[in-house]
């Protein structure tokens, strides 16, 4: 073991001894040079008095050059990777050996040509600082020349403080493997120049052309401040170039941060191909009205479940209740959680809402403040084969979990719904309309402020196409697309759970959370550049397959109702929808002739819930 430890020291002390034998041979013969410089490079014409006085000098030169740079550590340095820090030891170094060099002629009354002192002084730092990074140079050249054609050749979309901050970092990292060729950026002024030594070569519309010049195999985009709508637009082009792999770096904030860093590169996905602005939420006043409460999650599990658990978690709640069916999605955020908030109050419970006497233990035992029920059945053709599930879990869950919080005196409880709740042709848009309807119908009963938050497809979640898509592209495909028309509204899980806080911020009870999500999306653009930004050709190297639309399924999702207008809010991307009034009384006898249907099993659930929404027409032959 000792003899282990002592090689790499036995190592150090050879390449040193072997650094400073090199500055011996610089230092007399760059003051052998600089004589020579003075009388025209002529040996013969140089006095013998100089040629005494150089020889009489050259120990005490080469004695305290040496004393002086291992003063300064210029033998301890890994030259290997010399920055600008050991530019600074070789300046700081040869500054002090003007006041030795000084000092030592005063006391041998060296009486040599002042070009001699001048001349050999700057040869003798240009090469003992140019042998220091000539090492890194070498090593540097050396092995781009061994990696040659496996390079990465990079084009950075952005020549901003972003890009530049990348491009350092890009060319300082040689285990990265890269060669940088080209910036674009869409700033003319800023064509022809340089960015750390790399060329801007044009704009956005000049991507293809460059990418094919310059043999560009990566694109990195480094404009973390754009807009949605200018995000979209440049990735679009980036997107078809073929056999690049499109990555991007953090957004705004990591920058602010300092964190923008090779490390964290992340392909592009899906997300920041939308095309509009991410939806902003006062954080601060979000926050502060969940710190010091008891919070309930139900569904606390799932995919909107859990991202409401984290941001809560770090919103300092007195404590965070997460109820859930699924005991292994139980456990996994549960584990998340104790890992990234240790002092979190955190209990976990294990329950269905569809349990009276088990909702109703958990609320009298915790007491929660405020309550995000987002437990529910959402897989649309599933749910056409099994009606009365959904109604159980999710119209009857949700009036038990509901009566529950009103009968413990829950603040605020919040649905989440969804646009499918909206002229619903399938019985889980069905279900959650009926869900609204309880929300509504419970908050004029209670003292419980009832809400529901509605919006289009989640980005990521447990059954959302996404994820089917990159599986099949994964298995060499076919990509399959239920119809080549389709379109629906998407946000990311962020969003969605940033939504959802705001919403309960902004409760005052009976609303309709509505967010304006932009243009919807076509799926089959959607899978095209899903294929695209996974390096392949859609329909050449992955072939798409349209399958016809499922059970219950259609072409376009909606998010407000005919009877429904339109409130704004503080956030111009968040509106209130108000639907009409119905008879409470009434609603409340459906809801107990559907709770019995669904328990008989009965094959007539569809025509209840059609008697109950009238915006409901399912085609009960089975055929949607």
């Amino acid at each position: 073991m000792e003899e282990n430890k002592g090689k790499p020291r036995l190592l150090w002390i050879h390449k040193a001894m072997l650094i400073a034998f090199m500055d011996v041979l610089i230092v007399l013969s760059s003051y052998l040079l600089a004589l020579l410089m003075r009388f025209d490079f002529i040996f013969s014409k140089i006095p013998q008095e100089y040629l005494a006085g150089y020889l009489w000098s050259m120990p005490f030169w080469i004695a305290s050059t040496i004393v002086v740079f291992y003063v300064f550590r210029l033998y301890h340095s890994v030259w290997r990777l010399a920055s600008i820090s050991e530019l600074q030891m070789c300046m700081s170094a040869h500054a002090v050996l003007i006041i030795v060099y000084g000092c030592g002629i005063l006391f041998m009354h060296l009486r040599m040509p002042r070009s001699y002192y001048f001349m050999g002084y700057i040869l003798c730092f240009l090469l003992t600082t140019g042998l220091r990074f000539s090492y890194r140079m070498i090593r540097y050249y050396a092995g781009q020349k061994e990696q040659g054609n496996q390079l990465d050749r990079i084009m950075v979309i952005g020549g901003g403080t972003a890009g530049q901050t990348l491009i350092r970092e890009l060319i300082n990292n040689r285990k990265m493997n890269v060669k940088i060729c080209c910036v674009i950026d869409d700033n003319p002024n800023k064509f022809g120049r340089v960015l750390e030594g790399i060329p801007i070569v044009g704009n956005r519309y000049k991507i293809l052309e460059m990418v094919k010049k310059y043999k560009i195999n990566r694109i990195i985009y480094a404009i973390p401040a754009t807009t949605g709508k200018n995000r979209k637009d440049i990735l679009n082009i980036c997107k078809e170039a073929k056999g690049c792999k499109l990555q991007a770096i953090p957004g705004i904030y990591q920058l602010v941060n300092g964190e923008v860093s090779v490390s964290r590169l992340r392909d592009v996905g899906i997300s920041d191909l939308l095309g509009r602005a991410q939806v902003k939420v006062n954080n601060s006043e979000i926050l502060a009205s969940i710190e010091g409460k008891v919070v309930m999650v139900t569904g606390g599990g799932g995919s909107i479940g859990s991202e409401l658990c984290r941001q809560i978690a770090t919103a300092n709640p007195k404590q965070l209740i997460i109820f859930d069916i699924y005991e292994n999605n139980a456990y996994e955020i549960q584990q998340e959680l104790l890992r990234t908030h240790k002092a979190l109050n955190l209990v976990t419970l294990i329950g269905s809402v569809r349990n009276t006497n088990r909702i109703n233990e958990v609320m009298a035992t915790y007491h929660p403040e405020i309550v995000y029920h987002a437990a529910a059945h959402k897989h649309v053709p599933l749910m056409e084969d099994s009606p009365n599930e959904a109604i159980k879990n999710n119209v009857i869950g949700t009036y038990k979990t509901a009566q529950a919080a009103a009968a413990y005196g829950v603040k605020k409880f919040v649905l989440i719904s969804t646009d499918k709740a909206v002229n619903p042709t399938n019985i889980m848009g069905a279900s959650k309309r009926l869900c609204e309807m309880v929300v509504q119908m419970m908050n004029r009963k209670a003292a419980t402020d009832f809400v529901a938050v509605r919006f289009g497809n989640v980005l990521g979640s447990n059954g959302s196409v996404i994820p089917l898509f990159k599986k099949q592209i994964a298995e060499g495909g076919p990509v399959t697309v239920t119809d080549k028309n389709i379109i629906r509204y998407f946000m990311t899980i962020p969003e969605a759970v940033s939504l959802v806080l705001q919403a309960s911020y902004y409760a005052k009870g009976g609303e309709i959370f509505v967010l304006d999500m932009g243009e919807p999306v076509r799926i089959d653009d959607m899978a095209r550049n899903l294929i695209r930004l996974s390096g392949y050709e859609p329909d050449v190297d992955i072939p798409i397959v349209y399958t016809g639309l499922r059970p219950g399924e259609k072409l376009y999702e909606e998010l407000l109702m005919d009877e429904e207008g339109l409130q704004s809010t503080e956030n111009e991307l968040i509106h209130i929808g108000h639907p009409i009034e119905m008879d409470d009384e009434w609603f409340v006898e459906k809801l107990d002739e559907l709770d019995m249907a669904s328990r008989e099993e009965s094959e007539e659930i569809k025509k209840i819930v059609e008697e109950i929404v009238p915006t409901y027409h399912p085609k009960l032959d089975g055929i949607i």
